[in-house]
């Protein structure tokens, strides 16, 4: 594609945060979530990053998998939304992956289907709805689904994992997260099976979740769950870091607009550095005025409009010597840094009301990437 954005991968901040969770839950093991391409981290890479030190992966679906599996990844693997088909189900089975049951269509198709290969059997999660009420068996119905899985002929009983998902951990002041830890708790009472809760909220704010395996996705790429605090606050290290080169400096007059809808007017006369970098490229459309951008070793503010291929920044205040070498001043195709070690990711989140979830997949996925 080739367009002027970029995006660069820090290989050692992802291992520092798979770490950090590891650290933090020292008795589980750990499932390194990398779905919807390791949330534009690129799946493969990261897997290749993280392998040393990750127990398994998880992803979203079949197709996935597959791909990691192709490019070599043997590490247990886990497709979160199992199998749809018959199909899947031999595709799971020719690339030994381990599904999640979470409906009773699932449990149909697999009781109708018949392994290529005598003797094999399926290592399996079971997904119970504690609360979030989108995937999974409603709590009551656990023992029962347990134990058609456990003497189920295509089935390993030792491999049975009881799972669920967290709503509100990313809220710590909201007990519905001790109400789902607690209808959990109950449905899988007596029953001796190893247990995954913990998302990166879950890891990082509630203790009592991390059972034992815990499934870190967001914390992997160096952003905060919790809206109360950022990743310094966990040590987590920024794992992308977003440039784009300064195309235009231009001089305004106090009272001029800019951009689109003219929402921006210079309060004085000022000088502003046109960026290359836009909503297509995964910078978020709605980023208001004052976002952080980070320029020539300083901090600089957004002004108006979010453009498609564009963003303005404003210079009031930038520190730069007319009389020095030109060199070092300020000038055409210096690189600014959208986010990454010295703009963190959450501030500009929470200037687009939105996740970093989301940026991160955005530009991940629609940039190309630079030499780490």
């Amino acid at each position: 594609m080739k367009r002027s954005a970029r995006i660069t991968i820090h290989p050692d901040a992802l291992q520092h945060n798979l770490k950090r969770a590891k650290e933090i839950a020292p008795n589980s093991k750990v499932n390194a979530v990398i779905k919807a391409n390791a949330y534009g981290h690129g799946a493969i890479e990261t897997a290749g990053i993280l392998y040393e030190i990750t127990d398994g992966f998880a992803v979203s679906c079949i197709p996935e998998a597959v791909e990691l599996r192709q490019s070599g990844i043997d590490k247990p693997l886990t497709v979160l939304q199992g199998h749809q088909s018959i199909n899947d189900l031999r595709i799971a089975e020719a690339y030994k992956l381990r599904l999640t049951i979470h409906e009773d269509r699932q449990l149909s198709l697999l009781n109708q289907f018949s392994p290529a290969k005598n003797g094999f059997h399926f290592d399996l999660n079971v997904k119970i709805d504690s609360g979030m009420h989108r995937l999974g068996f409603d709590p009551s119905r656990c023992h029962d689904i347990y134990s058609k899985l456990k003497n189920h002929i295509y089935v390993n009983p030792e491999n049975i994992i009881l799972m669920t998902h967290l709503s509100c951990a990313d809220e710590i002041d909201n007990d519905f997260t001790s109400q789902q830890l607690s209808t959990f708790d109950r449905a899988c009472k007596k029953i001796s099976a190893p247990k995954s809760i913990a998302n990166s909220a879950g890891i990082l704010g509630w203790q009592e979740s991390h059972a034992d395996w815990i499934r870190p996705g967001i914390m992997l790429f160096g952003s905060s769950p919790f809206t109360s605090s950022n990743r310094d606050t966990h040590k987590l290290k920024a794992s992308m870091t977003f440039n784009a080169p300064v195309i235009a400096i231009h001089k305004l007059a106090k009272g001029d607009s800019i951009g689109y809808g003219a929402t921006w007017t210079c309060p004085k006369d000022l000088k502003v550095a046109v960026i290359a970098c836009g909503y297509a490229d995964g910078y978020p459309r709605h980023a208001s005025s004052g976002s952080p951008v980070w320029l020539n070793g300083q901090e600089v503010k957004l002004v108006g409009r979010v453009s498609m291929d564009m963003i303005i920044v404003e210079l009031d205040g930038f520190n730069e010597n007319e009389n020095e070498n030109q060199d070092n001043r300020l000038q055409i195709g210096d690189l600014a840094e959208l986010w990454g070690e010295n703009i963190n990711i959450d501030q500009v989140a929470q200037s687009a009301d939105t996740i970093s979830y989301e940026l991160l997949c955005n530009a991940g996925n629609l940039c190309d990437r630079m030499g780490n």
